[in-house]
């Protein structure tokens, strides 16, 4: 219950409107077109619509060969619109939204002096399924051991939890094993680019959420699997006095049963009951941290698409999948005719025949993320989907996904054989999860494909090695694999049933523009007078029973396919939460 209302909940977000999910409604990861890029290495299209034409960002004369002449080459990224780019000052008691300027000048993401949400830098994985993955991101760096606050895992030395089973609080480290979901969920949510003003901390992040009504300004559908029987009469939020007492349910109250105050250093103070300013915590506020990331492991952890047409196959049903798709199956897994071989990164315990996670390695559990025999984790690999020296990957090795050639500058990497090495996505759901690759720099499945039959886009980058093999699949080959990688589909995702039900959600969509070269003013909070005006979209909520219609796919949302009601998530739907006054 606290995990589903923390990933789901917009006021977790420093402007008290943006949630986890804004970044992983759709099947788990983002479904959104407008203002989506961002580009380490140029300007930026601000606020661009990706239209079909902008896919596959490296497009080739020939689609079969990686030598031919290149038509078109971006080194943008199609990722995920986060927060403005703001300054953190303080807190409004008992508010949702921050007390926080505008930063002005020498963001990319902005338009004649006005700024539109930033973009992060690499594509919204699913948090399908994810679960399984012994480290998350896609560079890994969501290590398997919890540290309460940030994602590194034991390379975190900080001490982030305070005990009081003994009266007075101690420090305690944490240090949880099998737990790299909460370490994943703890990074966004004080990334200046994903949800937080820059400068936040989790003590002033539980000060504001400890206080706040679960989903206050959400619909929640009275049969939501986890929180259906917790609506409140209003038919927003769930009706509880506020996020303090979840946390109470959830966690032993040594982590929260104390009136002693402390310091946003955890240092006690010399007095204790309510706190007299801003700077003076709570040990639950202090440990909100440590909440966050468990409560929301706890809810992704029941997010497993086990379903598909291809499991029911695995367990014996030869009739689930079509004579196309087991050939499909065969080429997948044992390379038919030299076609397919995907099974090399594919594969692994959570990939065989008797698993819950198919075709998912991706450094997952039965992989370790450990180093193989080639030296580098097991879980990641090259396969040329842009030069190395963009994104580093694993091999970044700075923790917060720094493009290599900047990493380098500033003499925080030094160049190793593990650049460039990306963990291995599942391909569960793969069908509504576009854009593809870290990049998101392919629409559809088909680009996808023959993209490995091809061998890559940058086969080989210097001193590092090889790329993937080039597959050379047949145009029959390509059209088999992708009719298998449709079968990988769970219809519980398709139609958002339980467990992938939800609260409404509403996304920002785009900045309003006066024309091509003028955005319009936000003039709802003087706090903000460099923001643009921003379009908003509805995800409606879902029940437990789902949606009529099924999901929108990518390649449908580029066409301009289901607007008329025949798919979900298709942005037609009008934002209904009404924002508290600024």
């Amino acid at each position: 219950v606290l995990g589903k209302s923390l990933i789901w909940d917009m006021q977790a977000g420093s402007d008290g409107r943006t949630a986890c999910a804004t970044c992983h409604f759709h099947a788990g990861a983002d479904q959104r077109a407008p203002n989506q890029l961002s580009n380490a290495f140029g300007a930026v299209a601000v606020n661009h619509l990706l239209t079909e034409s902008d896919f596959p960002f490296h497009q080739l004369s020939d689609a079969t060969d990686n030598r031919s002449t290149v038509l078109r080459d971006s080194k943008a990224v199609a990722g995920s619109a986060g927060v403005l780019q703001r300054l953190f000052t303080d807190l409004f008691p008992g508010l949702a939204y921050e007390w926080g300027s505008d930063v002005v000048g020498g963001s990319p993401f902005s338009l004649g002096g006005l700024n539109t949400r930033q973009v992060t830098g690499r594509n919204s994985p699913s948090v399908i399924n994810a679960v399984f993955n012994y480290r998350n991101f896609w560079d890994g760096r969501a290590g398997d051991v919890f540290t309460g606050a940030t994602p590194f895992g034991d390379s975190d030395k900080g001490v982030h939890a305070l005990n009081v089973a003994t009266g007075s609080p101690v420090y305690e480290p944490v240090r949880i094993t099998n737990a790299s979901l909460a370490s994943q969920a703890v990074g966004p949510a004080l990334s200046a680019v994903e949800m937080a003003y820059s400068g936040k901390s989790w003590p002033k992040m539980g000060k504001k959420m400890l206080a706040l009504r679960p989903l206050a300004i959400q619909t929640v559908a009275p049969d939501d699997g986890v929180l259906g029987g917790l609506v409140d009469g209003s038919g927003r939020g769930i009706a509880v006095a506020n996020y303090l007492a979840l946390v109470r349910a959830a966690f032993q109250p040594q982590y929260w049963d104390s009136d002693q105050l402390v310091d946003s250093s955890g240092n006690l103070l010399d007095h204790s009951g309510l706190p007299a300013n801003p700077n003076e915590f709570t040990v639950a506020e202090y440990n909100f941290g440590v909440f966050w990331g468990l409560a929301i492991q706890a809810y992704e952890a029941t997010l497993v698409a086990d379903d598909s047409r291809l499991d029911r196959y695995f367990d014996g049903d030869a009739q689930a999948l079509t004579s196309s798709e087991k050939i499909g199956l065969d080429a997948f897994q044992n390379g038919g005719n030299n076609a397919g071989q995907c099974v090399t990164c594919h594969s692994g315990a959570e990939s065989t025949l008797s698993s819950i996670s198919y075709f998912a390695r991706n450094g997952a559990f039965q992989a370790g993320g450990r180093a193989g025999n080639s030296g580098v984790d097991v879980g990641f690999f090259r396969i040329g989907v842009r030069p190395v020296s963009e994104d580093a990957g694993l091999g970044g090795l700075d923790g917060f996904g720094i493009p290599l050639s900047r990493a380098v500058q500033a003499g925080r990497v030094k160049q190793s054989s593990a650049n460039g090495l990306f963990k291995t996505p599942g391909l569960r759901n793969v069908e509504l999860t576009g854009p593809y690759m870290h990049n998101g720099g392919m629409a559809s499945l088909e680009q996808v494909v023959a993209f490995y039959s091809r061998g890559g886009d940058f086969p080989g980058d210097g001193n590092l090695g090889p790329g993937i093999e080039r597959h050379n699949l047949t145009p029959g080959n390509q059209t088999v694999l992708v009719n298998l990688l449709k079968a990988m589909t769970d219809d519980r995702v398709r139609y958002e049933r339980a467990p992938f039900d939800h609260p409404e959600l509403c996304v920002p969509v785009a900045a309003q523009q006066a024309d091509n070269q003028t955005l319009v003013q936000d003039t709802t909070n003087p706090q903000f007078t460099s923001s643009a005006s921003e379009q908003w979209a509805g995800i409606p909520a879902v029940g437990r029973s789902g949606s009529p219609v099924p999901l929108q796919t990518f390649e449908e949302l580029l066409k301009g396919l289901g607007t008329d009601g025949s798919r979900a998530h298709s942005f037609v739907d009008a934002c209904s939460v009404t924002w508290p006054a600024q």
